[in-house]
């Protein structure tokens, strides 16, 4: 990567060139992904649920809960985030909320046998969440790249995949050795060491950088056009139904695969492929996205991952778990693509954080009812098994929208 870093005049290169700028911001964001929210908050979650309930005596949907309090939080700002970052660029968001979030994080290792605590601590990551994940990230990536957009932005999402390959098994092992207080507290000094300092340096749009050329493609609908185009809520409706299944999935992976005898180490081991699964998801999808249709594309990534949901709802072996995780991931991977891609191709670059950012509202609601219901479906009936296969159902069936987008055309051609 060392080529990367040089100091060719920007002026004289272009997003196929290795030494453009913009591949430094790639970079940064990459980092700043693998340990932001997405990754360090949603993928470890699980792996603190049975912890947290041994120590004070919480019910599975109780904690749950306080992943619905965050969601929740995250849609109610992620619009107004996405403003922000379209009026006053990404770095004078992300810097700001990376701080709070990592500090956020470790304030968990402090917490007493007190609901009302943890889930204080939810919402304020939540509220904060976005400035330090996909939304942000994806809107400094997109000043910068044009016809390689789907590989810069795959670049970009495979540090969610990695964090959510390796943050899960880090943690588990920790808290083995150490304690889950040691764990948040090593996770969320993790996320302030490695994802501020990089934001900081190189996180910057196009037109701030030793006087490059604004982007050619700042073009596009308003936000409110955006609202009234129907492959807007077409994405829209695809997302809620994604995020359902795969954040009560996700949340509840490790405790899902231990209740069935797998070991605690193999379950995490699970939830680290799902990481892998998706970090491999996000480079081909990326790629494939700049050479094919993206809505077909989607349709392929949402089938996979509704098999990989079924098999989970009857995984009784570390080999079965480690099966659906692999074609969940595919999932996890592929949408964190598809979602910024399909914004980009159908509305441009204008308003794109305040629509990413909406998008945020609806798929964050979803994601806060998603872990609480398969908790109650636990704890109402012990099992996960029937909610888990009519969420693979509606996934197929939800995927299958894309296949009603229409073609791309220019941004300021969108049907409203």
């Amino acid at each position: 990567m060392g080529t990367i870093l040089n100091d060719a005049p920007p002026a004289a290169l272009t997003e196929f060139d290795r030494g453009y700028y913009g591949w430094r911001v790639v970079l940064a964001s990459c980092l700043g992904v693998m340990v932001g929210f997405g990754s360090l908050f949603v993928y470890t979650f699980s792996v603190f649920m049975k912890p947290l309930g041994a120590e004070f005596g919480w019910g599975r949907e109780a904690i749950s809960r306080g992943f619905g309090f965050a969601a929740l939080s995250m849609a109610f700002c992620s619009p107004m985030l996405g403003q922000l970052l379209d009026r006053y660029g990404p770095r004078r968001v992300i810097l700001p909320c990376s701080l709070v979030y990592g500090s956020a994080i470790t304030s968990l290792a402090l917490l007493r046998p007190h609901l009302w605590q943890f889930y204080a601590v939810c919402i304020l990551l939540g509220l904060v969440g976005n400035g330090a994940a996909h939304l942000a990230f994806s809107r400094a990536i997109s000043s910068w790249f044009h016809r390689r957009l789907g590989f810069a932005l795959a670049m970009v999402m495979a540090g969610a995949g990695l964090g959510s390959m390796i943050l899960p098994f880090v943690a588990q092992t920790i808290i083995t050795h150490a304690g889950w207080r040691a764990a948040y507290m090593s996770l969320g000094g993790l996320a302030l060491v490695v994802g501020l300092p990089m934001s900081w340096r190189f996180i910057h749009e196009r037109g701030a950088v030793h006087h490059d050329a604004p982007s050619p493609h700042l073009d596009g609908p308003t936000w409110q056009q955006g609202l009234r185009s129907y492959p807007f809520w077409i994405i829209i409706a695809v997302l809620v139904v994604n995020s359902l299944a795969m954040n009560g999935t996700v949340t509840h992976l490790v405790a899902l695969l231990t209740d069935r005898g797998v070991s605690p180490a193999g379950a995490a081991l699970s939830a680290s492929l799902l990481g892998g699964s998706s970090l491999l998801a996000r480079i081909v999808v990326g790629w494939v996205l700049d050479r094919l249709f993206g809505a077909r594309v989607a349709f392929v990534v949402f089938l996979i991952t509704a098999i990989g949901i079924l098999v989970l709802a009857r995984a009784n072996t570390l080999a079965m778990g480690c099966m659906a995780t692999g074609l969940i991931g595919v999932g996890a991977g592929g949408e964190a693509d598809v979602t910024p891609f399909l914004l980009m191709r159908y509305f441009g670059v204008r308003a794109f954080s305040t629509l990413y950012g909406i998008t945020w509202t609806f798929y964050a609601i979803a994601g806060a009812i998603g872990p609480v219901i398969l908790g109650r479906a636990f704890d109402s009936t012990g099992s996960y098994t029937s909610l888990l296969t009519l969420l693979a159902m509606l996934m197929a069936l939800a995927g299958g929208l894309f296949l009603l987008l229409p073609r791309y055309t220019k941004p300021e051609q969108v049907e409203f």
